[in-house]
């Protein structure tokens, strides 16, 4: 595939398993930059072997970490992907020949959809793991990343094209990977509620388990993936409980807010 004026950028901190399936995958981007908080691992000898600029960079948040991301890049548009994601072989030969067309264009990004593999195989009906539209590729001054700690979003004005064939996302290879990442977005989450000085409803948390685990299990229809689909639904609506307990002790125990960050930061969970 010839080379497009494209800039690939991935954040990333102890990748060395899964960055260089990542980079590999985007073989038409003229440029591959990997924005590394401090990795102890192999990440960022890796990244520069299959062709990437490494810059480094202290952790952000995800938000501030893609926005810095994209001030590091030589081009105007710009595809954004996590270590342990990469695009499927039909959506790179897909987008090698729709990224003309979308680049001479007023558009200011463009939706991908996201297949998950979660438990070593394709999820095959829950819905967010199907198919799941996100704004990743996005012209560097017609779009911006929030500014959250986590679950940041591209924010942008007017309408964007999609692409059909999917990019795939490796869903953490094991259930202990998971409950670490919960912890951590959890822990990020609540700062973002701090900041915003987010009311405490602890009333609510009873309730919010089942709803949260009716609604993925049974309306994204989680439950035809069989254990699978209970095993996710099951820990979403757990995240979504625990992060509202997390954050009725940092109010209520402001101590606990440092002394978690040491734990975290201990554990390399603090980024």
């Amino acid at each position: 595939m010839a080379n497009l004026p494209l800039s690939l950028v991935v954040i990333t901190y102890n990748e060395a398993h899964t960055i260089a399936r990542c980079l590999d995958s985007v073989p038409f981007a003229a440029e591959k930059i990997v924005v590394d908080s401090g990795s102890t691992d192999d990440t960022v000898a890796i990244a520069i072997a299959h062709g990437a600029r490494v810059v480094h960079q202290d952790w952000l948040g995800f938000g501030p970490q893609r926005n810095f991301a994209t001030g590091q890049a030589s081009h105007d548009w710009l595809l954004a992907l996590d270590a342990d994601e990469f695009l499927s072989p039909e959506l790179a030969a897909e987008l090698s020949q729709a990224l003309p067309g979308i680049m001479a264009s007023d558009a200011p990004a463009a939706w991908l959809r996201r297949r998950t593999i979660y438990m070593g195989r394709p999820m095959r009906w829950y819905r967010p793991a199907v198919g799941e539209k996100m704004a990743r590729l996005w012209h560097r001054d017609r779009a911006r990343w929030t500014d959250a700690r986590v679950h940041e979003s591209l924010r942008f004005e007017g309408s964007a094209p999609t692409l059909r064939a999917p990019f795939d996302h490796v869903n953490n290879p094991s259930l202990a990977e998971k409950q670490l990442k919960v912890l951590r977005y959890a822990e990020l989450k609540c700062r973002d509620w701090l900041d915003k000085n987010k009311p405490v409803r602890m009333w609510q948390t009873p309730f919010v388990f089942a709803l949260a685990f009716i609604k993925d299990y049974i309306f994204r229809l989680a439950f035809l993936d069989g254990w699978r689909g209970y095993a996710i639904a099951q820990t979403a609506a757990s995240y979504a409980v625990y992060k509202r307990m997390r954050y009725y002790e940092m109010r209520n125990n402001p101590l606990s807010r440092d002394t978690a960050a040491t734990a975290l930061h201990r554990h390399g969970l603090d980024r």
